[in-house]
């Protein structure tokens, strides 16, 4: 369905965030001094304190200085995305959003200045005079900032922040916006990606059986040959599987392809068909790429699925200045990241196969992605740039909010789209009753200025046409276990029964922190607005997109990965998440720009106004929806098949488990129209990708 054009979107940045978040308590400033508001992250507080912090450890930080003229920045953006205004789609360049935004260098001499004479070391200073990035210890920053050090436990970590709001010298507060990496919130980082239960060590395995298109191989059809074979492992022969309500139950895709993929969606074949060619996508990833393997990955996995190469100059890889100097964060070590960088890669190189990839990259996860998304705007590294990581809910200080608000506002203003996965962890309240107020979206995605892509589970292909679109709806999963037993009459899913307990699902939900952007009115229904009447207002709501995600129904991808027997070797395995959902909605919207190219106007850039105008994308539920998948993981690629009371059911060293599809038990639901898990739908063919190409001035 086409939408008529709205309002123009309003999305104020430091304005947005409601003060009772900003965290710390409102003090009067030392003679002398300026309070930094929101300095403090809302998980320090006195019922989470542990311990002071050591003063001898080192801190790298950076001090945020916020744009010349905040408010015509934010109005610019608006405008260029509007296309009611004359200024619609007329972007600056890096030069010309310098020039008239960035803080003055007599603003940047003086923090420099003031860092030095408090015995800072001055790492970097990009060229937007954004921040000033410096380093010393805790003992230090405590001094030069009026506070205290401690550390508090939170989601699991134990973690550093001042014990109170930052204060600067008075001449400074004019100029000084925030400092991001004196507490350790970016510690709680988390890439939404979904390989297994818990991360593997080394090599990630497809366990059989798993099925080469949707509904292949069903609880019915497949019967154990013997424990030691690869048709039921572990299940006696002459056994199946129970099925459910009567029904049999498909077995887990092994994974579909992107050519399979772009067939579902409606986008073509890359012969005579649209390949993102002359557009330029960026991927932006905590910790370097391993050189020596993930370009061959990409090109030994496009040959084996029948995707063009990708050749040597459509790909660069950097790092963003001034990040390398600190060493990796020791809770996350960069093996955790390879899959998602691999994922990335693939994704969007299988969506579009001439768009020049450019992998951001740092070579630790401390603190450093702001600079990097910072590093690809002021320079313009990319049309379009994917991000598949985020924060757990909106709990984090708005001094570490408002500086990537602020490059967001300069992405905007030089047409750059920036996607967001939603989250892998549906509202953030685990499927808890309890929890229901407690539900939130995560940051960035949350943001007004990105565009949030949420994840479907999706049953792709038949025997006959391997692209057959056969039903779509919101990944929203629940688990039980295979209780084992003798014999089949034994075998049932149990603990907790269909649909199970709830193990993850596309992010989505109502913002705290942002007020309901235009291009939402009239969209979003009022109680998801308001979240039912939770908030005071209408609110941003999550996500804007969606494509798939779920695991069981995911992608398959290829990687160089530690193997069980000791060798490093390519193998490939399903993935999923809303990591992979956003680098293929960003790979569609590559092909979207290119075709905007050829039409002579000018890339899509901030793609909200545009996405909600147009609409007519694939709404959600769809079709016949089944109601589960049957999965295995083998051992080791899972570490627990533990139920909710501790008992293990693995069977010879297989985890057997029926994984619900659209779980209902969360404060998100998938419904016909905008909903908060799928948000506006799914890509849908020609007509969409024709009409997003045309969107200009009426």
């Amino acid at each position: 369905m086409k939408r008529s054009l709205r309002a123009p979107f309003t999305a104020m940045v430091a304005g947005l965030v409601v003060a009772t978040l900003l965290g710390g308590t409102a003090v009067a400033a030392p003679s002398g001094r300026a309070i930094l508001a929101g300095s403090v992250p809302p998980w320090a507080s006195a019922t989470s304190f542990k311990q002071a912090a050591d003063p001898s450890a080192n801190v790298g930080f950076r001090v945020y200085l916020g744009w010349q003229n905040e408010a015509a920045a934010t109005a610019l953006a608006q405008a260029v995305s509007d296309p009611r205004s004359s200024s619609y789609g007329h972007y600056l360049t890096p030069a010309q959003f310098r020039q008239q935004f960035a803080p003055p260098q007599s603003s940047v001499n003086a923090v420099q200045s003031w860092l030095r004479s408090q015995g800072f070391t001055i790492d970097y200073t990009p060229s937007n005079n954004l921040y000033v990035s410096a380093e010393g210890t805790v003992a230090q920053a405590a001094a030069a900032f009026g506070t205290s050090f401690d550390e508090y436990a939170v989601q699991g970590q134990i973690l550093r922040s001042p014990a109170t709001a930052l204060t600067i010298p008075a001449s400074l507060g004019g100029i000084v916006s925030s400092v991001v990496g004196l507490d350790e919130s970016a510690a709680l980082v988390h890439t939404d990606h979904v390989v297994a239960d818990a991360t593997p060590p080394g090599v990630f395995l497809n366990a059989p059986p798993c099925s080469a298109y949707w509904g292949e191989k069903t609880t019915a059809n497949t019967t154990s040959t013997g424990p030691t074979t690869d048709v039921l492992p572990g299940i006696p022969t002459g056994q199946q599987l129970p099925g459910l309500n009567g029904q049999p139950v498909a077995f887990a895709p092994c994974g579909y392809t992107p050519p399979e993929i772009r067939a579902a969606y409606g986008l073509g074949t890359y012969a005579g068909g649209l390949t993102g060619k002359g557009v330029t996508v960026a991927v932006i990833d905590a910790y370097a790429i391993p050189q020596q393997t993930i370009f061959s990955d990409v090109n030994t996995y496009a040959a084996a699925h029948g995707i063009p190469p990708l050749s040597q100059s459509q790909f660069t890889s950097v790092v963003a200045p001034g990040t390398y100097k600190r060493p990796e964060n020791p809770r996350q070590g960069p093996q955790g990241w390879s899959g998602e960088e691999t994922l990335d890669l693939e994704a969007v190189h299988g969506m579009a196969p001439d768009a020049h990839l450019v992998y951001v990259g740092a070579p630790n996860n401390y603190q450093d992605l702001d600079a990097a998304l910072n590093h690809v705007v002021n320079r313009h590294l990319a049309d379009i740039v994917t991000n598949s990581y985020g924060w757990s809910g909106e709990a984090l200080p708005a001094g570490f909010i408002t500086p990537v608000e602020n490059i967001l506002v300069q992405a905007a203003v030089e047409g750059i789209t920036v996607t967001f996965s939603s989250g892998d962890s549906g509202d953030e309240t685990s499927g808890t009753s309890a929890n229901f107020p407690n539900a939130t979206p995560d940051w960035p995605a949350s943001s007004p200025l990105v565009t949030a892509v949420g994840g479907t589970s999706i049953g792709i292909g038949t025997a006959s046409d391997a692209g057959a679109y056969d039903w779509e709806t919101g990944w929203e999963t629940g688990r039980s276990f295979l209780l084992p037993g003798p014999t089949a009459l034994t075998f049932k899913w149990g603990d907790p029964a269909y649909p199970g307990q709830y193990l993850y699902g596309s992010g989505g939900g109502t913002s705290r922190l942002f007020t309901q952007p235009s291009y939402q009115a009239g969209v979003v229904p009022a109680a998801m607005a308001t979240a039912n009447g939770a908030r005071p207002q209408a609110m941003r709501v999550v996500p804007d997109v969606a494509a798939i995600g779920d695991p069981n129904t995911g992608m398959l991808v290829g990687q160089t990965q530690l193997q069980l027997n000791g060798t490093v070797s390519y193998s490939e395995y399903r993935i999923g998440g809303t990591s992979l959902s956003s680098p293929i909605f960003a790979g569609t919207l590559a092909l979207v720009d290119q075709q905007r190219a050829t039409n002579g106007l000018s890339m899509l850039g901030f793609a909200n106004p545009a996405l909600y105008a147009v609409g007519s994308l694939t709404d959600m539920p769809y079709g016949t929806v089944p109601q589960a998948v049957v999965r295995n993981d083998t051992a080791p690629t899972f570490t627990s098949c533990k139920d909710s009371n501790g008992v293990s059911h693995a069977i010879d060293g297989n985890c057997y488990t029926l994984r619900s599809i659209a779980y209902d038990g969360l404060t998100i639901h998938t419904v016909a129209g905008y909903d908060d898990v799928t948000g506006l739908g799914t890509p849908n063919g020609q007509t969409w990708l024709g009409a997003l190409a045309s969107y200009s001035q009426p």
